[in-house]
């Protein structure tokens, strides 16, 4: 199940001279656009092989109509529930959670991080990984970068792609979800670069391996201030942290109730 929207803003080590290319609203300005920002990307580390990407990106005309038509985070938390399926992926969850009980405890005996929530957001953002975009994301994330509406957030974003591409951990084929979002658990990209972690050790992150992806989210959640031991519902002192991955209360609150009931 496609996540509309990921929320989560992060601080990448940006040049000290500001960007100054300016931004669009249609994609006219966007090859012009793309030749400012590649002096920008290479002050921020970016390699050959990222400018290479960047060169290659094209304008992501359905991220666009995507960021303009995001309703389902207006919904009250019953009906954003039923339509995402919450009942399905509990049951799911479960059974998962059944099947691997050493791989789930593994990662709260790491991070701290019990397996519900894990596999609440693992089940929201793709059905388990049933369906992880079919967006190219280097494009998207890039587009949004150049887009007007919400440019400064999603400059940190395009930088990280360009560097989980100089990485290898993603290349111009690799498919995600409308706004860049990759993997299993659909991690922005500068997020992927932060947070990522290798726990197969085959000396690469993968996000869309389902071992390194959902690491990487136990990692993102403890380094964003997770407390192992503490309660996550609404008020409890992990749900701040929850609050850090996606922005929209309505997913928040959903994650809580499912993460909950699996664990239960």
């Amino acid at each position: 199940m496609l996540r509309i929207c990921t929320c989560v803003a992060i601080a990448i080590l940006m040049p000290s001279m500001a960007f100054t290319a300016p931004c669009g609203n249609t994609g006219s300005g966007f090859e012009a656009w793309k030749a400012d920002f590649a002096k920008t990307a290479k002050r921020a580390g970016v390699k050959k092989k990222g400018l290479q990407a960047l060169a290659q990106t094209q304008y992501a005309t359905r991220t666009i109509a995507a960021d303009r038509n995001q309703k389902s985070f207006k919904y009250s938390l019953d009906k954003f529930m039923k339509i995402r399926g919450a009942d399905t992926i509990v049951a799911r969850g479960r059974k998962r959670k059944a099947r691997n009980p050493q791989f789930y405890a593994a990662l709260e005996r790491q991070y701290g991080v019990p397996a519900g929530v894990l596999i609440a957001i693992h089940g929201m953002e793709t059905g388990f990984g049933n369906f992880m975009g079919d967006s190219q994301v280097v494009s998207a994330i890039t587009t949004l970068a150049y887009d007007c509406r919400r440019s400064e957030f999603f400059i940190p974003h395009a930088i990280g792609a360009l560097k989980l591409v100089d990485q290898g951990s993603v290349t111009m084929a690799t498919k995600g979800a409308k706004h860049g979002e990759l993997g299993h658990t659909q991690f922005l990209p500068g997020n992927a670069l932060t947070y990522g972690v290798d726990a197969t050790g085959d000396g690469r992150v993968d996000f869309y391996n389902m071992t390194d992806a959902l690491a990487s989210t136990a990692n993102f959640l403890r380094k964003n201030g997770w407390k192992p031991g503490r309660g996550y519902q609404s008020g409890e002192p992990n749900f701040a942290v929850i609050q850090q991955w996606n922005a929209a209360t309505v997913y928040q609150q959903s994650i809580a109730i499912m993460a909950a009931r699996i664990d239960g």
